[in-house]
């Protein structure tokens, strides 16, 4: 739910219910959020008391979270940790709108170049991501990533801003100071049969692949990629045979 969102998961949580038990069941309890447009695993309780267990866990960080991403560009180093905090930022453009940024605690001298630890913004909250590559091909790679903090949007900007490698069909975050369709290089393109025009119809390709909740025994929910995002493992050649 939220702003400009007509069709959320807590409208169908009764009707849920009811498919998965009989006509009289309780409606199903919401444990955490999604992003609008992201994929992948989500998960909900049958009753309040396994709902408030699971929503502190996630409070606290004790939930497992890996994601994969498919990325434009290469992370250099291919493994590592990004440790960035974030702020929400408005945009002043031809259309005013608001981001999430980096709000780093440190910038480089101007006399000699070197790192200098600066204030940190009050505003900003800590992130960090740890991210793998898999594979990489036709100017594109496929990241594993766990959120260790839960900022929103925090992958998304910790890929586009922190790594310089935006996440496939992220529009908001491929550029900073516009809304506009993500530029696309021209391999990429090519691969995937489509013309830069309609590179605004490209859909995020981000997606929650697996949660391991620490509820007296580890409980692994693993969720396959969607159909859209494994045709462009396919059509870009980023082979994750492996994993």
């Amino acid at each position: 739910g939220g702003p400009g969102i007509k069709n959320s998961i807590a409208d169908v949580l009764p009707i849920l219910a009811k498919m998965l038990e009989n006509m009289k069941a309780e409606p199903l309890h919401l444990c955490h959020r999604l992003d609008k447009e992201t994929t992948g695993v989500m998960v909900l309780a049958r009753n309040k008391e396994v709902a408030e267990r699971i929503r502190l866990l996630f409070k606290t960080r004790q939930v497992e979270k890996i994601y994969w991403a498919i990325s434009l560009g290469d992370p250099d180093p291919a493994e590592g940790i990004v440790e960035i905090p974030i702020v929400e930022k408005e945009v002043q453009s031809h259309q005013s709108h608001y981001k999430m940024t980096l709000a780093p605690n440190y910038r480089l001298s101007s006399e000699d170049g070197k790192v200098v630890k600066i204030r940190k913004n009050r505003n900003a909250e800590s992130a960090v991501t740890r991210y793998r590559r898999l594979a990489s091909s036709s100017a594109c790679s496929l990241l594993e990533l766990q959120p260790i903090t839960g900022v929103k949007h925090q992958i998304r900007v910790h890929l586009a801003y922190g790594l310089g490698c935006p996440v496939l069909g992220d529009h908001k975050y491929s550029h900073w100071s516009k809304l506009a369709p993500q530029k696309l290089p021209e391999i990429t393109l090519k691969r995937l049969k489509l013309e830069q025009s309609k590179a605004r119809h490209l859909p995020l390709h981000l997606h929650a692949h697996r949660l391991s909740l620490p509820l007296g025994r580890r409980i692994d929910l693993v969720c396959k990629p969607p159909l859209f995002f494994q045709k462009t493992l396919k059509k870009l050649d980023l082979d994750v045979a492996n994993e």
